[in-house]
């Protein structure tokens, strides 16, 4: 059994389905547009799962990357008191801020 041509995987059948499941509403043009990008789109990641990959390494990234990222070093930080001070509202050591929701 040979295989399915993209055409044939999928269908503006296909797509019309996907787009009610997702809410869409798509015009006849639409529908038939998606269909063929969608069909080069599948037809493309054959090609793609078709490459011979023996011995290629799996990366996650085509280049080297590093952390560019200064290191977490543990400084100073401000005094409690003098923040909660200039605080519009404190209470028990803590920001005190309008409730949002209800008594759980």
């Amino acid at each position: 059994m040979s295989e399915p041509t993209p055409a044939a995987r999928i269908t503006r059948a296909d797509v019309e389905h996907v787009a009610r499941l997702a809410r869409l509403a798509l015009t006849d043009a639409e529908a038939e547009e998606f269909t063929e990008q969608l069909a080069v789109i599948l037809d493309h990641a054959d090609d793609v799962a078709g490459l011979d990959l023996d011995g290629v390494p799996a990366t996650a990234h085509p280049l080297p990357v590093t952390n560019v990222l200064r290191p977490d070093v543990r400084g100073e930080s401000l005094d409690r008191d003098e923040v909660l001070a200039a605080a519009p509202a404190a209470e028990d050591g803590r920001f005190r801020v309008p409730r949002i929701m209800g008594d759980a």
